[in-house]
């Protein structure tokens, strides 16, 4: 098989949550340069459109945590670029940091409503989709706060939440891998976002911190989760199902 073969996405319909900026936007992009239709989406639709004419795509403006419009996702999405066998859910954030025994109910709901129910959700509606195309490809963006605890940084609710994508992964990868959908987790480190960037990699502090705890000697990039993502949607991994792949240049393996 050609690289083409094992990468290319021609003719797939794929849907990436939080693809506003960052990591979203990068693997709408990768997504779009290897064949394939993105409907891109967050709640600022006026970043959502360039990006969107970008790749060719479809910019769908939604709040995740909003029940209704979550339900009427998918079928925006059928409606605008054809029915989807790729669901990528970027979209994850933490509502507050606090000490663990401080964290407020409504921002632990918030966090979890945010990064765990509504990836499963979105799983559930693209199920039928997925079926019916013979097959397709889920991957859930997570972090390695949802493998260790990260020294400095309180975000009890935020890892649960993570951690819970391994495990709706597990689940959801044997439930469905007859019906040839397959469902992985991708757990990135620290790398550079608009998040990251003032308060880690352009602070001496934060910089010193990054280095002495990455053993690779490589600042972390968007392109190095995005590739990932790519080999899990695509052909080349055709045969990877129920996994979390860390991407986090050697963090967790010390």
């Amino acid at each position: 098989m050609t690289v083409d073969d094992l990468f290319g996405l021609d003719g797939a319909v794929a849907i990436v949550t939080g693809g506003s900026s960052g990591l979203g936007a990068a693997l709408a992009r990768t997504l779009a340069g290897a064949g394939a239709r993105v409907a891109v989406v967050a709640r600022r639709k006026d970043r959502l459109e360039p990006l969107a004419e970008e790749v060719g795509g479809a910019a769908l403006a939604c709040d995740l945590l909003d029940a209704k419009a979550l339900d009427g996702l998918v079928p925006r999405v059928v409606d605008a670029l054809g029915p989807p066998s790729i669901l990528v859910n970027a979209a994850g954030a933490i509502a507050a940091v606090h000490p663990a025994e401080e964290e407020p109910l409504d921002d632990v709901r918030r966090t979890v409503e945010l990064n765990l129910v509504a990836p499963f959700r979105l799983s559930q509606a693209v199920f039928p989709h997925l079926v019916a195309a013979g097959g397709g490809a889920i991957v859930n963006i997570s972090s390695i706060s949802g493998h260790v605890g990260i020294p400095g940084i309180p975000q009890a609710s935020y890892a649960a939440s993570k951690a819970g994508l391994s495990g709706l992964t597990t689940e959801l990868a044997v439930q469905w891998a007859r019906h040839r959908i397959r469902v992985n987790t991708v757990a990135p480190g620290f790398f550079r976002s608009e998040i990251t960037a003032e308060a880690l990699f352009d602070d001496e502090r934060g910089s010193a911190w990054l280095r002495r705890n990455t053993p690779l000697p490589d600042e972390g990039r968007a392109e190095d989760v995005v590739g990932a993502v790519l080999w899990l949607v695509s052909d080349a991994g055709r045969f990877t199902t129920g996994q979390t792949i860390v991407v986090d240049g050697g963090w967790t393996a010390r």
